[in-house]
């Protein structure tokens, strides 16, 4: 093997020529999880904002803020709550796209430095399966734009017992489809469709604004609706519903604040990948969470509720009340596209990659595609996404829970016992690198991980009713993050030494 591995231009990493050809046989390498050449990394600003966009504008981002209204809170405290959610949960996106752009690695490859080349099954797969539950949720909710979209053409088909069901399959099978063709692919069609997501936002809160004029109620009585203590109370109480909507805002983005280096990886500098997301994002959710919570209180106004007097979440609400089948044609379509770029970027990139680095060699990315496909369905959507408090406590509350330690755990490997060094090669290496700890994992991170998620599931699952639980549950990312962030550390401090200043081994030239 060369003397050098990797290159050097300008703060980003490549492997070299030489280290390529040798990686070829290995089983823990194939072209979908290699490390991005600097040729390759040609996302700028724009294009990093535009994909930021087109996965904030979806309906499940709207029912933040509206899931919120519904239980209890005015319009402006759910505002608030996501937008502060969101400004959190950019800083473990921002530090875990360092070594992405840096060195053009995806996530699978990624999470090899911390748990190992086996061990990395376990954040990959977690983030996959996690990735699985949002895809069945943005293809049901695709499922009801296609309802609609036939629905306008033959009325009749609305009524039909399995109509949701075939929307889903059909937008399933779309997303499948589109997802399989790659990132290019994903780029191309995020750089289109966020002007159309924008116009959809637009069109999402002029209809609400109209539908409580015509009940009699103008602007100011939507934004100025107060909390509803009686149904705050009926939810846990005020502090503990705004709590645990910040820990489901933040655990919204979860899953990227993992696999955020499979697209940080195409960006052409750092200042391209902070710029983007800093502008794509944060705005873009806050937009979204005003919009929604807009609708949620117009259309509590003018008495369009859930069966016990609820404000109705569900942004698809909207498709049955429009006047005109046009109208409802390109609302439909404004859904299809919003909730098409969403869900392939945030829902079906990593878990593709996460299964493909199971067995590099025999799972290409889109047979990972499939297979994340073929899960989706095994989660019924339609249990998922069955009310505001299921939404907010029972899917989102969760899983935030159980990887956020992860999420902390790369970032303190990274930055801290690493300090941003790495050795690309070994990463692709096996046993023969220097990332394969005890027979392929790493058993003080899955220690740190055990420690950050086991008391926020807990108490959001089997000891909901616990109120000492609960209460860690409701903040169970930021209490999750932090445990796992100081456990990893502490543990890694006798190896940190082994992991830089290794000249031989991460030998680079500059260029």
């Amino acid at each position: 093997m060369s003397k050098y591995t990797q290159k050097e231009r300008d703060g980003l990493y490549e492997l070299t020529d030489a280290a390529r050809a040798e990686l070829i046989g290995s089983k823990y390498y194939n072209k979908d999880l290699a490390p991005t050449s600097l040729s390759e990394r040609t996302w700028n600003t724009y294009h990093i904002a535009a994909l930021w966009i087109g996965m904030s504008v979806c309906l499940p981002s709207f029912a933040m803020a509206s899931s919120l209204v519904g239980l209890g809170l005015s319009p402006w405290l759910a505002v608030l709550n996501v937008a502060l959610g969101n400004v959190i949960v950019l800083v473990p996106i921002q530090m875990n796209s360092h070594a992405g752009t840096k060195y053009g690695i995806p996530f699978p490859v990624f999470a090899r430095m911390t748990f190992g080349a086996v061990g990395a099954h376990i954040p990959a797969l977690s983030r996959a399966i996690t990735a699985c539950g949002w895809n069945a949720i943005q293809s049901w909710i695709g499922g009801a734009a296609i309802v609609s979209l036939i629905a306008a053409f033959a009325p009749s088909f609305k009524d039909l017992p399995s109509a949701q069901y075939i929307g889903f399959f059909i937008f399933l099978a779309a997303v499948c489809l589109v997802a399989a063709r790659g990132a290019h692919a994903i780029r191309l069609l995020e750089t289109i469709s966020a002007p159309v997501l924008i116009a959809l936002t637009l069109g999402l809160f002029i209809w609400s604004l109209t539908l409580a004029n015509g009940g009699g109620f103008g602007f100011a009585d939507v934004i100025r609706a107060k909390t509803n203590h009686d149904l705050v109370a009926g939810n846990g109480g005020l502090l503990y519903v705004f709590l645990g909507g910040l820990t489901a805002n933040i655990a919204f983005w979860a899953t990227m604040a993992l696999n955020i280096p499979d697209f940080s990886r195409y960006a052409v500098n750092q200042k391209a990948q902070f710029r983007g997301q800093l502008y794509g994002m944060p705005l873009a959710m806050t937009v979204c969470a005003f919009v929604g919570a807009f609708f949620a209180q117009a259309t509590s106004l003018v008495g369009i509720v859930n069966p016990d007097g609820s404000p109705v979440f569900d942004p698809t609400v909207a498709l049955g009340y429009l006047p005109y089948p046009a109208l409802t044609c390109i609302v439909a379509l404004g859904v299809l596209v919003a909730t098409i770029t969403t869900n392939i970027a945030a829902n079906v990139v990593a878990p593709a990659n996460g299964f493909s680095n199971i067995s590099p060699r025999r799972v290409s990315y889109a047979f990972g595609v499939v297979i994340s496909c073929v899960i989706a369905v095994l989660y019924q959507p339609w249990n998922i996404f069955g009310g505001a408090a299921a939404y907010i406590f029972d899917w989102l509350n969760v899983y935030g829970g159980i990887l956020a330690p992860i999420a902390a755990m790369f970032i303190a490997d990274y930055h801290v016992v690493k300090k941003r060094n790495v050795d690309v090669m070994a990463l692709y290496r096996g046993a023969e690198g220097r990332y394969w700890y005890r027979s392929g994992w790493n058993p003080r991170a899955i220690v740190a991980w055990v420690c950050g998620f086991i008391l926020p599931t807990l108490g959001g699952t089997v000891l909901k009713n616990s109120p000492p639980l609960s209460w860690i549950a409701a903040n169970g990312y930021i209490i999750g993050f932090a445990i796992g962030f100081a456990v990893y550390v502490i543990l890694m401090k006798s190896e940190s030494a082994s992991f830089i200043g290794d000249e031989e081994e991460a030998a680079i030239t500059k260029r």
